[in-house]
């Protein structure tokens, strides 16, 4: 049913997204923060301890709601509760507002509004950025957006769910992104700032936890893509991108629709606002460019389409293993 529950996600999200400020998100940056201040002690092996417990201890009570639904009250319910978690777990509503206020924003000329737009999405010092930074920036922080908050949580909740774990991934996948991304903000802004021995912790689980659905991420804008140019991008220029796991989804993105992705990163501010949802980003740091044209706003629209022909492959793929299996 795994199909059926992400379908009306979907639906649901893009009907009612979840609001900005809501009690989950408020609610998750108060376990992890309760999680650091307690059991952060500096050490490396309490650094995988308070990881394990920000993380992993909501995937199980996940996975036990799960099942006692599923045992207690049968599988209509269980597939309530998958689309309940997926419901806030995946969406593009929880960025996208972002992406098409500085789209239309550069559309009608003004770019002074696209930089200020960037600026608090992003929480990054813009200056005078020209236009096709400004457009080579979106491009990422979307890609990236989109792979952390619809492909990676796609991922991770098929393959647990066909395991019969029902939507654990969904919870882990973003726990595992949002706490090393949170962590790495106190760090910054020196308010209860976590140790190095968690932010390092966090950061190697994250990019273990990642390794796989950025890969099938870049698959996918292949497919829908331009095939070879993508897999030549993630081949031979992921490796121009300061993390390995970023690299190949911006790496197969340039290549996909033919863009120059990669540059100077921006600065952070210097007073950052405290966040109030899930979707500020962590630093992308410097990087190469890859080969290809200059961003423009047609690009914009070129990602939408990538992203959207990407959703599309993926339901159909789920689908027909869900009928393959309603038949088997």
């Amino acid at each position: 049913m795994s199909f059926f529950a992400i379908l009306f996600a979907l639906l649901i999200e893009q009907a009612r997204p979840l609001a900005r400020t809501n009690p989950i998100h408020a609610g998750l940056r108060a376990w992890a923060l309760s999680v650091c201040r307690n059991f952060d002690a500096g050490k490396p092996h309490h650094g995988w301890v308070a990881w394990s417990l920000a993380v992993l201890v909501p995937a199980l009570v996940t996975l036990a709601v799960h099942w006692l639904l599923l045992l207690g009250l049968g599988w209509p319910f269980a597939v309530v509760w998958s689309v309940a978690v997926l419901y806030v777990t995946l969406g593009f509503r929880q960025f996208s507002h972002h992406f098409t206020g500085i789209r239309d924003a550069l559309e009608e000329g003004d770019e002074d509004r696209a930089r200020e737009r960037l600026a608090d999405w992003q929480q990054v010092d813009v200056g005078a950025l020209p236009r096709s930074e400004i457009v080579r920036h979106v491009i990422e922080y979307s890609v990236l957006s989109a792979h952390r908050h619809v492909f990676g949580v796609l991922a991770w909740f098929s393959v647990l769910a066909a395991l019969g774990l029902g939507p654990t991934g969904a919870v882990l996948y973003r726990l595992a992104e949002f706490v090393s991304r949170y962590w790495q903000y106190k760090e910054r802004t020196g308010v209860q700032p976590a140790s190095a021995a968690l932010q390092q912790a966090s950061a190697q689980a994250w990019t273990l936890v990642d390794w796989l659905p950025v890969r099938m991420t870049a698959l996918s804008f292949a497919v829908v893509g331009s095939f070879e140019e993508a897999i030549e991008g993630w081949r031979f220029h992921a490796q121009r991108f300061p993390s390995d796991n970023d690299g190949v989804v911006l790496a197969a993105t340039a290549g996909a629709i033919n863009v120059q992705l990669g540059g100077e990163a921006l600065p952070a501010r210097a007073d950052p606002k405290t966040p109030q949802g899930l979707e500020i980003e962590a630093d992308m740091g410097d990087s190469d460019s890859t080969p290809g044209r200059e961003p423009e706003v047609v690009h914009l629209r070129s990602v939408v389409g990538l992203v959207w022909r990407s959703v599309v492959v993926w339901m159909l793929l789920l689908a027909l293993l869900t009928l393959a299996r309603l038949l088997g």
